[in-house]
């Protein structure tokens, strides 16, 4: 079926999605008045506090060495180093260039599985070409031999969204190794609706990859051309979060559109059938069939009407918050929040949300359990939060 045909099947507009569509204000869609906020009769009552550590302008991500150092991006294209325990930062050179705007700029930061032997890093940021804009992941290695003077070196393009197109939204391009060595990538659909279940475009895709950017062997979509064969599973939107579980089975939190936010167990070929299907509606009011009504495409295990804005995504391994211990937490924007699901209830619930009241863009648990928060936007805090 051709892109024109799907949208004039869906009615769809693409000029009311603005940077709205990113959920940067509080929902008030019909279906988010009329559908009550993810309620529990499980509620955990874990308690904690939150400490401020440092001040980062923009922060997308962060990772940490085994020394306990971390690795945090900024958006406008900047790669900090910082010590926690001397307060020092300090900036990593040989970055590229980086489109900056819209939600675009530098993404994400992963470090390879053999990273004490090989030292490569990966990253993902947004870049300009032919057609207009799209997620680039590199991978080069980080020089740490000059404390004072820590490089990126002999950093090489692996991956790139296709095609690319106009408009700075909805890039994605979380990153995240298994523990089988693969690169797995969470590409968003860059607000133009149709990529998504388009088998010649990687946009709307959860990927999986060697760690040199190749598709991985046992794709399901293998002989369906190039592209196609990267592809795991289809029919996503803006998927910003995406972790593993403790019985290593992968889940991605996305943005809806107006309501419909989702938390998805990513299985091997299945569509999640955006935009066919959602639980939220178009920004100019227009319905979008909910997902039981086409059963053939993969439903949410839990989805958020109003929305909470999902940026990012961990299971909690540690100890030091025992009532967390393999839940889901998600970082929200507009909700300000971190929200905490037992992805092992039937139905899925919501079983506790820690009011930040300010946006949260990224989270890592460190290596003594407890969690590394940090905050959306200029002049943004990195909070450590420890059992209380």
């Amino acid at each position: 079926m051709s892109q024109i045909h799907i949208a004039a099947i869906l009615g769809l507009s693409l000029t009311f999605y603005g940077l709205t569509a990113c959920h940067a204000q509080n929902d008030t869609s019909q279906k988010a008045k009329e559908q009550p906020k993810q309620q529990s009769s499980s509620k955990i009552p874990q308690g904690y506090q939150l400490s401020t550590i440092a001040q980062f302008n923009e922060p997308w991500a962060i990772t940490s060495l085994k020394d306990g150092r971390l690795l945090i991006t900024e958006r406008k294209g900047k790669l900090q180093l910082f010590d926690p325990q001397t307060q020092q930062k300090v900036e990593v050179k040989g970055l590229p260039k980086v489109a900056y705007g819209g939600q675009g700029g530098l993404g994400d930061i992963a470090l390879h599985p053999q990273f004490a032997q090989n030292h490569q890093v990966y990253i993902s940021y947004a870049a300009a070409g032919q057609g207009g804009y799209g997620a680039v992941v590199a991978r080069g290695e980080l020089d740490l031999s000059n404390a004072k003077d820590p490089q990126l070196k002999n950093l090489k393009t692996i991956w790139q969204q296709v095609p690319k197109v106009q408009g700075q939204g909805h890039y994605g391009h979380r990153l995240l190794f298994g523990s089988d060595g693969k690169l797995w990538i969470s590409s968003g659909e860059r607000q133009k609706f149709d990529p998504a279940q388009d088998m010649q475009s990687n946009l709307g895709k959860i990927l999986r990859l060697n760690d040199d950017g190749t598709p991985a062997s046992g794709n399901p979509f293998m002989n369906q051309g190039e592209i196609a064969k990267q592809v795991w599973s289809l029919g996503h939107r803006n998927p910003l979060g995406i972790a593993f579980d403790h019985k290593a089975q992968l889940w991605v939190a996305e943005m809806g559109p107006k309501g419909g936010d989702e938390l998805n167990m990513v299985v091997k070929g299945d569509n999640y059938g955006y935009p066919f299907v959602s639980n939220g509606d178009h920004y100019d009011g227009k319905d979008i069939p909910d997902h039981n009504t086409r059963p053939e495409f993969k439903a949410p295990e839990i989805s958020w009407t109003p929305v909470i804005s999902p940026s990012s995504l961990i299971f909690y391994k540690g100890n030091q918050f025992p009532a967390w211990k393999n839940k889901a937490l998600i970082g929200g924007l507009s909700s300000k929040a971190i929200i905490v699901v037992d992805t092992e209830m039937k139905p899925m619930k919501e079983v506790q949300r820690l009011d930040i009241k300010q946006r949260i863009r990224g989270l890592l648990e460190a290596k003594d359990g407890a969690i590394w928060v940090l905050e959306d936007g200029k002049n943004a805090r990195l909070l450590k939060m420890t059992a209380k």
